[in-house]
């Protein structure tokens, strides 16, 4: 488990993501606005199901032939957000050889858990049988997530039998990075409660509840400013999976918040936090066996 040190030019921008932070489409516009550009391909709205909120969109390198897969689920409190807003998300995955799969899910109040999971599970199962379409390989898969989102990407990273139920293998998924991620959830207010309602509990809902020695390699990062998620659920998780002898990377940053672990994705922010480099280095660790037969 790794404490990152900061440097005056981190620590400038991690200042800029703050006030930025503030004003959230504002955020988005400049975030994105570098990738209208990018050498890549985007294929929108791809429907993994028949709802209006189960859609994806894919960002390929060019030519991409049998290249690693990332699904990436946004947050947003499992009642908000939208995959349209982390597009800077997709091209900094394409840019670097990667196809990059952002999939929206359904939201409260409209569903409650454990449906969010369900599509994350449909998301992956789509990606298992179409991406070979797109020049990926489906055996290669790495599911990655911020917040809440990272709550629906560990989820379907360790229950395996949830998946299988789905229609996906968990086989194909190689790694699984979390970001900010609420992995021993304890719902502490009335809308949290009423998102994860009875007849569930805990046991149900908390992704650590099912690691076990087959869960994939796993890199967690947390800021240690975060004061929407406590970086105690990271390192609870990292203990977790430690103790099934699972490979796990646990970086903590210094003078972070919530959203610095996802930040540097954007251009502009490429420096609020080393997020970008150490997730750029383990997808690559867990997928750089090249294409599967």
């Amino acid at each position: 488990m790794r404490t990152s040190p900061r440097t005056p030019a981190l620590l400038a921008a991690a200042a800029l993501v703050a006030v930025l932070s503030a004003c959230q489409f504002g955020i988005f516009a400049i975030a994105n606005a570098p990738t209208l550009f990018g050498s890549y391909a985007r294929f929108t709205d791809l429907a993994y199901g028949g709802e209006r909120r189960q859609r994806l969109d894919v960002y390929t390198p060019r030519n991409a032939q049998h290249l690693p897969v990332v699904i990436f689920w946004h947050g947003g409190t499992w009642k908000s957000g939208d995959k349209t807003n982390y597009r800077f998300v997709g091209a900094a995955l394409a840019a670097r050889g990667f196809i990059a799969v952002v999939a929206d899910y359904r939201l409260y109040p409209a569903v409650h858990f454990p449906a969010f999971c369900e599509d994350g599970a449909l998301a992956l199962a789509w990606v298992e049988a179409h991406i070979a379409d797109y020049g990926g390989d489906p055996q290669r898969i790495v599911l990655m997530g911020h917040s809440a989102g990272a709550h629906i990407a560990a989820f379907v990273a360790y229950n395996h039998e949830f998946d299988r139920q789905t229609g996906a293998d968990p086989r194909d998924v190689v790694g699984f990075v979390g970001l900010s991620g609420p992995y021993v959830l304890v719902p502490d207010t009335r809308e949290l409660r009423a998102m994860f309602p009875p007849p569930y509990v805990e046991s149900d809902w908390q992704p650590i509840d099912f690691v076990d020695a087959d869960s994939p390699p796993t890199l967690l990062l947390h800021g240690l400013n975060d004061r929407d998620v406590a970086a105690a659920e990271s390192v609870a998780l990292h203990a977790a999976l430690e103790g099934n002898q699972v490979r796990v990377e646990t970086h903590l940053y210094r003078h972070v918040g919530h959203d610095g672990t996802l930040a540097p994705f954007a251009l502009i922010a490429r420096g609020a936090s080393p997020a970008y480099e150490d997730i750029i280095a383990f997808i690559d660790s867990v997928t750089r066996n090249g294409p599967s037969p």
